[in-house]
């Protein structure tokens, strides 16, 4: 900031002698550092080079592995050397249980309820890019601009006391130090043991970060806590029970099969003294229950969607349409509650899979990013909250704004499963209910996966039922939540149905991220850090469908998530349940396709061949918000 000083005409020689003789001339006194800025954004007025990089640790008031002291938490301050001559800066905050790296850890072997075997192991997620210290661009694009960043290790991992527990509220609590300690209601030390206070920080907080990174945020957020002012969640879990469970359902995050909560604590755990935490991970595998899949306290105190109103921060929430890992509901879940309790927020939804917007539109994403930043945290009014509130990416580098999301006009629209043609060939999908009396089976085959079983739609096939309307005429937009209602009975060990709604016609479709040739510097930087980035591009490929969302039902959870009921064999029962939502458009010469299936194998826990499962048409019929 600049000082304004008044001028004071001095109307004797005798006090403008004294006046020379006490004050310095002006050209000795120091400018005060300050924040410039220009064009409505902050400028990159201060020296990246010279800025103060140190480690502290911040105490919590919790005691998560029971060794009858507070855990400490360790974070990483990189701010402006300007803050050590009276500058004070609000704080980008990314917290993580990834910095120090991955344990060796298996999933569970129990994916195959039947044949223990046959059951396949894989490695945690990717989240190699998490590990290191000031990776990424947040440090070297918004220092310069006067602002701290801190990375903080969730508690249990990397240099943080205690034991990873997978999204309950000690991690919660963990993580909200932070924001308490830069607001100096929390104690921090050096590594010598001296107290270190955050005098430098204005106490203004923004959380971002991506998948794990970006569901701490979204926990600290539902505490309410005071100087959290906003908050951008990537590709982040709104509620754990939805990232590892559906409906009732044991569902894992694409690809990881067999990974659940202690799975991954166990992946994060510190290194350091890991058997101090062996009670702690033996009730996490306890609590999670893997058997039957329900809703329970366990999961209610991993679900952060139910505080939504005690949210005071803003937030800019990002996701990926095509993220099978954190899928979907988790993001959309949060919207609503945020939405429904008037919480200011923007929110974009990409093409692009479990990943960051900087691999997929970075040069608007810094932008968009920077004036979100400099409004919440900065106070500069730039026009941000005047503008659309949703950006879609309908089609790869395909973007359209609208003013909310599900897009305004959106309305539930119904379409109801036809009988099928009498060699066996799919059904219809129809404005008008049809097929009274009419039923259909098939059988489960867990060898298939859904890829497979949508395919070559017009064919008959024994494990499927599958529905398809007639060539749309004109471009249909599918905006939020489908639902899938179904009278049906299933008569075997699997106790999962499965929707798929499918786009069926050939088109130019997202098929990965991949380097391409380039990088960009989008700040300056030190040689073990030169601010510098691959450029990243999407890889499209021409298909003949593409699937669009799924859903899962644990039918012995019909009723509640909360309870099992017992399935009585052949008996039929009423149905219904979400797929993920989306953002979609059908194009015309297309054919909206729904395929029923048992197993979904790639998602579901899979019980031994043969589930005879058999649909009564009539009033089935899948619920699409469409515009």
């Amino acid at each position: 900031m600049r000082s304004v000083r008044r001028l004071f005409t001095l109307t004797t020689a005798a006090t403008a002698a004294l006046l020379a003789l006490t004050v310095a001339p002006a050209s000795a006194v120091p400018t005060p550092p300050g924040v410039v800025v220009e064009n409505g954004v902050t400028q990159p007025v201060f020296d990246y080079t010279q800025a103060i990089r140190e480690r502290l640790y911040v105490e919590t008031e919790i005691d998560s592995d029971k060794d009858g002291r507070r855990d400490r938490v360790e974070v990483r301050v990189i701010r402006p050397a300007e803050t050590e001559r009276g500058l004070k800066v609000p704080v980008i905050f990314q917290p993580s249980p990834y910095y120090a790296g991955l344990n060796d850890i298996p999933n569970h072997d129990d994916i195959d309820r039947d044949d223990a075997s046959a059951a396949r192991s894989a490695g945690g997620a990717d989240r190699a890019a998490e590990t290191i210290v000031f990776a990424g661009y947040l440090d070297n694009y918004f220092v310069p601009r006067g602002y701290a960043v801190i990375f903080a290790d969730s508690i249990g991992t990397g240099g943080s006391d205690g034991c990873p527990t997978s999204g309950d509220p000690n991690e919660t609590l963990g993580m909200k130090a932070v924001v308490d300690w830069l607001n100096g209601r929390a104690r921090g030390f050096t590594p010598d043991g001296a107290k270190a206070a955050a005098t430098w920080s204005t106490g203004k907080v923004g959380m971002t970060g991506v998948s794990y990174n970006g569901t701490l945020p979204n926990a600290v957020a539902s505490t309410g806590v005071r100087g959290l002012e906003t908050i951008v969640p990537i590709a982040a879990i709104s509620s754990w029970y939805d990232y590892y469970r559906a409906n009732g359902g044991v569902v894992a995050p694409f690809p990881f099969q067999g990974e659940d909560t202690d799975i991954l604590a166990k992946l994060v755990l510190t290194r350091r003294n890991p058997e101090v935490c062996a009670g702690v991970m033996a009730d996490l595998e306890r609590r999670q229950d893997r058997e039957t899949g329900d809703y329970s306290s366990y999961w209610h105190e991993r679900n952060y969607v139910k505080d939504a109103h005690k949210v005071r921060a803003s937030v800019f929430l990002v996701h990926g349409l095509n993220d099978w890992n954190v899928r979907t509901k988790n993001g959309i879940q949060w919207w609503n509650a945020l939405s429904a309790n008037g919480v200011k927020r923007k929110i974009w939804l990409h093409q692009g899979p479990h990943t960051d917007p900087f691999n997929v539109r970075r040069a608007e994403w810094i932008a968009t990013l920077h004036r979100w930043f400099d409004f919440w945290l900065h106070g500069v009014r730039n026009g941000i909250m005047n503008e659309p509130m949703a950006d879609v990416e309908t089609a790869p580098n395909q973007w359209v704004t609208s003013r909310s999301w599900p897009v305004p006009r959106t309305s539930p629209t119904p379409l109801f499963l036809g009988a099928a043609s009498a060699d066996g060939r799919p059904g219809t999908l129809g404005r008008w209910p049809s097929g009274f009396g009419t039923e259909q089976s098939f059988v489960d085959d867990t060898s298939q996966t859904a890829e497979q079983l949508v395919d070559n739609e017009l064919a008959a096939d024994p494990n499927r039922l599958a529905f398809l309307t007639t060539s749309l005429t004109n471009d249909v937009r599918l905006s939020g939540t489908p639902r899938f209602t179904v009278r049906a009975s299933l008569d075997g060990r699997s106790p999962y149905l499965t929707a798929l709604l499918v786009d069926y016609g050939t088109d130019t479709r997202f098929a990965g991220i991949t380097t391409v040739p380039g990088q960009d510097c989008i700040g300056p930087g030190i040689p073990e850090d030169p601010g510098c980035f691959n450029k990243r591009a999407y890889v499209t490929r021409e298909t003949p469908w593409k699937i669009v969302s799924r859903g899962w039902l644990d039918v012995r959870n019909r009723y509640s998530q909360w309870d099992e009921t017992p399935v009585a064999a052949g008996r039929t029962y009423t149905l219904s349940w979400d797929l993920q939502p989306q953002d979609h458009i059908f194009k015309a010469g297309h054919r909206i396709g729904l395929v029923l299936i048992s197993t979904d194998r790639d998602h579901t826990l899979r019980y031994r061949t043969g589930t005879v499962v058999e649909a009564e048409l009539g009033l089935s019929h899948l619920l699409l918000p469409l515009s």
